[in-house]
């Protein structure tokens, strides 16, 4: 039986907000969701590999401001950017990351160079950067990452923590995300990430984000962290997440579902909903993943309200979706 090459693509998850948003703002998610899958299906339908595939996918979103991924990255609690990316071979299980830059315009082909030209799988802040220029990454000044939207994010985060809330904040907050996304961004959990497998079988995960709104300078959650974020191995399946970080690095979300379809005998459903509506729940972790199998076989299950996502199988109309379907 051939092989048919797919993708699907997240753009974080969260908690709906189908009232407070217009009809023009969710199509604009789901025109770029789907332009996004249609890239990459078009490099596996070409022939091209999981990796490039997930790679381009990832880069793409960075680039796109409705996400919260290089040009859409959110602020820290000092008004910074810090953004983290992994990328995982199936084949080899060769995998690259970067955590904490602030001036890498996409932080995937930092996190691929890692990979690719360096003995090493994760660095971090200054020396990410440094290792990064010398391999021609493109770099960027901070104000590159501002957006309106995400200034307001952090914002509304620091009244709200300082008790500075007024009576009628709650009130124009409807308004602030009628303007902003059918995922509230104050509860969405904004990372972004690919997986796919292509006509060899061979299997590619890659993961990025800007992190947490108001989130503490330094930390890291589980986007760059092999095993936590971000998982691929030929044998079982190819792993992105998205969700409250310090669960899945708890759990080792990603890793989790490879191991329990490798020594369990789980399918890829069972092995997934084992994770995200059992494990994850039960430790208050909120969130969802996508994942796609050795056979080709792709599942995106969610235990939050939604979750931006895309499947883009070769040969078949392109699959995107925000809410429960």
């Amino acid at each position: 039986m051939t092989l048919t090459p797919v993708i699907a693509i997240h753009g974080g998850a969260g908690a709906i907000t189908r009232t407070a948003m217009t009809t023009e703002k969710e199509q604009e998610f789901r025109q770029a969701l789907s332009e996004i899958v249609t890239a990459g299906q078009t490099i596996l339908a070409a022939g091209g590999s999981a990796i490039d595939a997930v790679t381009e996918a990832v880069r793409l979103l960075e680039e796109n401001p409705l996400f919260n991924a290089g040009k859409g990255a959110v602020f820290t609690h000092a008004g910074t950017n810090e953004l983290d990316a992994s990328i995982m071979d199936g084949a080899t299980l060769n995998a690259g990351a970067v955590a904490g830059v602030s001036h890498i315009r996409n932080p995937i082909l930092a996190a691929r160079a890692v990979m690719e030209h360096s003995h090493h799988v994760l660095f971090i802040g200054d020396g990410a950067e440094a290792f990064a220029k010398t391999q021609g990454i493109e770099f960027v000044e901070p104000e590159y990452y501002f957006t309106e939207a995400r200034y307001e994010q952090l914002q509304r985060a620091l009244r709200e923590q300082s008790g500075a809330v007024l009576d009628h904040d709650g009130a124009t907050r409807a308004t602030e995300k009628l303007q902003n996304e059918p995922i509230d961004p104050d509860k969405k959990f904004g990372t972004v990430g690919a997986v796919a497998i292509d006509i060899h079988g061979n299997l590619a995960a890659a993961t990025s984000t800007g992190g947490m709104t108001n989130k503490q300078v330094g930390r890291v959650g589980d986007s760059p962290l092999i095993g936590a974020g971000c998982y691929a191995n030929n044998h079982t399946v190819a792993v992105s997440t998205t969700g409250t970080g310090e669960m899945f690095m708890r759990t080792v979300a990603a890793y989790d579902v490879s191991a329990m379809m490798e020594y369990a005998g789980m399918s890829l459903e069972q092995a997934t909903n084992k994770v995200v509506m059992e494990k994850l729940p039960a430790i208050n972790g909120r969130g969802g993943l996508i994942a796609i199998d050795s056979k080709g076989n792709v599942v995106t299950p969610f235990n939050s309200e939604g979750m931006y996502r895309g499947i883009g199988r070769v040969g078949q109309a392109v699959y995107v979706s925000i809410y429960r379907d």
